[in-house]
C-alpha cells in the first residue's frame, strides 16, 4: 500500500468519490417493492383490516417474520418507536415504573420510556458499546420494572447475565433491535430471546418501508396486550391467534400503530432480502477486519460477544483518546471514507429532554413521580460511556460494497494510521 501524502493535507485521496450510501435496506429497493405497493394501490385497499380488494400484505409480513425467526407471534407497527411503546405497554409499565436504559443508544430507547409514562434510569456501558451487564446492579432498584438491551449497529448483546439478572429480580427484558434486524446471539435471533423484541423498519435501518416495526414475543398474553394496544384496544382477527374468547373485560385503552398495507408490501419484499444484504455486510467486514488487523498490530475492535452473530453493517474502532478518534475521522472523511462518532461522542441522558427531564406534559409528568429513590442525572454518571462513545469511530458498511470499496476501505484506514499514528 503507498505510503502517500493525506488527503486532508492536501494529497489525493484514496477514493475520487464517496462509498456507497448508508442506507443498507433502501439500496437495494427494486421492482419486487414497487410492483407489490402498486398492486395495494390498484386494489383501492391500504387499510390492513378491510377493504374491497385486501391483498393481505401486513398479514404476510408478519408470518414471514414469525416464521424465519422462529417466534410464535410478531405485531407490525407504525414505526421503532411505536415498536417500543406497545412492548412497554404489553408489559404494563406505566406511572411510577423505572426501565433501565443503555448509556449507548438513540434518543428514542429512552423517550419510548417516557412517552410509556415511566422514567429511564441509565445503565453504563462496556467495550461491546452496548449495556454493560456488571453495572446492572448499580442502577436496579426495587422500582425498576425492566431492561431495555440494545444491541448498538449490529454488534450483539451479551444476554445471559442480562436475562440472569432480570430473572433473579423478576422484571423483564426488552430487547430494541432497531439497529440491529438479523443479528443473532448464540444461535438465536435478536429480538426473540428476551420477554418481547422491538424493530424498526426507518429509513437508515437494515430493511426499509421509509417508517415501521414489529414487536415479537413468544408469551400470548403479552401479544394480545400488545394487539390491542396498538390499534386503539381493539382485537380483530381472534382466530388468527388462537385467542378464541369473546371476554372483554380486560380490555383497554389503546393508541393508533397499525401498520398500512402499502408499508406492509414494501416490507414484504424487504424482509426477502434480509440474508442478502446481511451476508453482505458481514463479508466485508469480517474481510476488511482480518486485514486490518495484519496491517495494524495492536487495532481495537469493540467487543463482540457472538462473533457469529454480528451482521457487519458498522466497523467499530477504538481510539485510546477522544482527540485520536477525532483526528482520525478528520483525516479518514477526506480520504472519501466515511467515519464518526455516534450520536456526536455523548452518552444518550446528554440529550438536553433527558438531561434537564422536560417533557410536554402538565407538572412535568412522569418525571413527577415521588419515587422512593429519586431520579437524577449527572454528566458523569456512567463514566466508562462517557470515555467509550467518544473515542469509538464507526465506519459504515453498506451491502452494496464492492471488493474495490472494502479494499480503499483498508487502503484508506491503513494510510490515516500510519501518517497519524493514532491506534494503538
Amino acid at each position: 500500500m503507498s505510503m502517500t501524502k493525506l488527503a486532508i493535507d492536501g494529497g489525493t485521496p484514496v477514493r475520487s468519490r464517496p462509498l456507497p450510501p448508508n442506507f443498507p435496506g433502501a439500496v437495494y429497493y427494486g421492482k419486487e417493492e414497487a410492483e407489490f405497493a402498486s398492486r395495494v394501490i390498484h386494489a383501492q385497499s391500504p387499510f390492513r383490516y378491510y377493504g374491497p380488494n385486501l391483498q393481505g400484505a401486513v398479514t404476510a409480513l408478519e408470518d414471514a417474520i414469525a416464521r424465519d425467526f422462529e417466534v410464535p407471534y410478531a405485531l407490525a407497527v407504525t414505526s421503532g418507536t411505536a415498536a417500543l411503546v406497545v412492548a412497554l405497554k404489553a408489559l404494563g409499565i406505566g406511572y411510577g415504573d423505572k426501565v433501565i436504559v443503555p448509556a449507548n443508544t438513540f434518543i428514542a430507547t429512552a423517550g419510548a420510556v417516557v412517552c410509556s409514562n415511566a422514567v429511564p434510569v441509565y445503565c453504563d456501558i462496556d467495550e461491546s458499546m452496548n449495556l454493560d451487564p456488571a453495572d446492572l446492579e448499580r442502577v436496579y432498584d426495587d422500582e425498576v420494572k425492566a431492561i431495555i438491551a440494545v444491541p448498538i449497529l449490529g454488534n450483539p448483546v451479551d444476554l445471559d447475565p442480562v436475562l440472569a439478572f432480570a430473572k433473579s429480580k423478576g422484571i423483564a427484558v426488552i430487547e430494541d433491535m432497531a439497529q440491529s434486524c438479523g443479528v443473532r446471539y448464540k444461535g438465536r435471533y435478536g429480538g426473540t430471546i428476551g420477554d418481547i423484541g422491538a424493530f424498526s423498519f426507518q429509513m437508515n435501518k437494515i430493511i426499509t418501508s421509509g417508517e415501521g416495526g414489529a414487536v415479537v414475543t413468544r408469551d400470548v398474553k403479552l401479544f394480545e396486550r400488545a394487539v390491542r394496544y396498538h390499534d386503539q384496544g381493539l382485537l380483530r382477527h381472534r382466530d388468527r391467534y388462537g385467542i378464541d374468547s369473546p371476554d372483554e373485560t380486560f380490555a383497554f385503552s389503546g393508541q393508533n400503530y397499525r401498520m398500512s398495507e402499502l408499508s406492509g408490501a414494501v416490507m414484504l419484499e424487504q424482509w426477502k432480502k434480509l440474508p442478502t444484504i446481511v451476508a453482505n455486510m458481514r463479508k466485508h467486514h469480517n474481510r476488511i477486519v482480518a486485514a486490518l488487523q495484519a496491517e495494524i498490530p495492536g487495532i481495537r475492535f469493540r467487543d463482540c460477544p457472538d462473533p457469529d452473530g454480528h451482521i457487519g453493517s458498522n466497523l467499530c474502532i477504538l481510539f485510546p483518546t477522544a482527540e485520536a478518534a477525532s483526528r482520525f475521522n478528520r483525516a479518514l472523511n477526506a480520504e472519501n471514507v466515511t467515519a464518526s462518532l455516534l450520536y456526536g461522542g455523548k452518552p444518550v441522558y446528554m440529550n438536553p429532554s433527558l438531561y434537564h427531564q422536560r417533557t410536554a406534559e402538565k407538572d412535568n409528568f412522569p418525571y413527577n413521580y415521588p419515587f422512593k429513590r429519586p431520579v437524577t442525572v449527572t454528566e458523569s454518571m456512567c463514566p466508562r460511556a462517557l470515555d467509550l462513545i467518544a473515542r469509538a469511530t464507526f465506519i459504515p458498511l453498506s451491502p452494496l460494497l464492492t471488493d474495490k470499496d472494502a479494499d480503499d476501505i483498508i487502503e484508506a484506514v491503513v494510510k490515516v494510521h500510519k501518517a497519524l499514528h493514532v491506534v494503538v
